[in-house]
């Protein structure tokens, strides 16, 4: 039987290698009771990359999360996810998925018991990589799950996850509860974890907490992905800048936001243009996208 699965996810990695889309989801509908949610959904992720899904308050980020690894189930459409059906939850899928939610409820245990019940469901579990993640985020394996504050249940499950090795790895805002140190270490601790052959997908509020980590972007809003692209294509087409007054309703402004020391605008790139202008933090992207959805319809996929 071990045998039997160590084949089946050899054969998955070797997949997931071959065809760069690791999850696509079409034409999904979801409703909670008689309230639509999703209505013709559609969305691809691609191997290799950090993506950030971003979102307002209620716009269905954890429940798209839930959709793509089988812990929900739509009403149409249809996923695929590493090759599979969510909806089939068959073993070796689960094996290469690691979700870690907001909100979690653990058992009252040792953290090195806890250790030794989980990694078995994880063929490419790397408990070298897990013992120096430990250590990065100064935990206790020999500490009680109920005696650990908040953060340090996250970290152990963060350094639990990014040890797994699995395919896919997703975090729902993960920064939660963690301090200014840890979230600096979390940062690195990703990057460090991350390989071409795996694919992150980070739901977070919290944008800057991942500057310079997550990318591509996912933007969900009213029920529709608007957005699916990176920051390097929106900087192909605009240009940010700091200019002393109003600029109002001048020609090829597609954003503007009253800062300290002037206005912050964003503007359409001309033709030939070289000019740098300011670098496109998250939070100013996710509100122009917001703003100007058919404006950023070339990037939604």
């Amino acid at each position: 039987m071990a045998n039997e699965l160590e084949s089946t996810n050899s054969a998955i990695q070797v997949a997931v290698s071959v065809k760069d889309e690791v999850i696509h989801m079409q034409d999904i509908g979801f409703s909670y009771g008689r309230k639509p949610l999703f209505n013709h959904l559609n969305l691809s992720v691609m191997r290799g990359n950090i993506y950030g899904l971003l979102g307002k308050n209620g716009s269905g980020k954890t429940t798209l999360l839930k959709l793509l690894s089988g812990q929900l189930f739509p009403s149409e459409g249809y996923t695929s996810a590493l090759g599979f059906d969510p909806v089939e939850r068959k073993p070796p899928m689960l094996s290469e998925i690691f979700y870690l939610p907001e909100e979690f409820p653990l058992p009252k245990m040792k953290a090195k018991e806890y250790l030794a019940m989980r990694s078995v469901f994880y063929p490419r579990f790397d408990h070298t990589m897990f013992a120096q993640f430990c250590k990065d985020f100064s935990l206790d394996m020999q500490q009680n799950l109920s005696e650990m504050s908040l953060g340090q249940k996250k970290k152990l499950l963060l350094a639990f996850g990014l040890a797994s090795n699995t395919a896919l790895l997703i975090l729902d805002e993960p920064t939660n509860g963690l301090d200014i140190p840890s979230k600096r270490q979390f940062r690195q601790t990703v990057a460090s974890a991350m390989t071409e052959d795996r694919t992150f997908i980070i739901s977070t509020h919290q944008v800057r907490d991942m500057e310079n980590l997550i990318d591509p972007l996912i933007i969900l809003n009213d029920g529709a992905i608007i957005f699916n692209d990176t920051v390097d294509s929106v900087n192909d087409r605009f240009v940010m800048a700091l200019v002393s007054s109003d600029p109002g309703p001048e020609k090829g402004i597609v954003y503007k936001e009253k800062v300290l020391g002037g206005w912050m605008v964003l503007k359409e790139r001309e033709e030939g243009e070289e000019v740098q202008g300011q670098p496109l933090d998250l939070e100013t992207l996710f509100n122009v996208v917001v703003e100007n959805p058919t404006l950023m319809a070339g990037g939604a996929r």
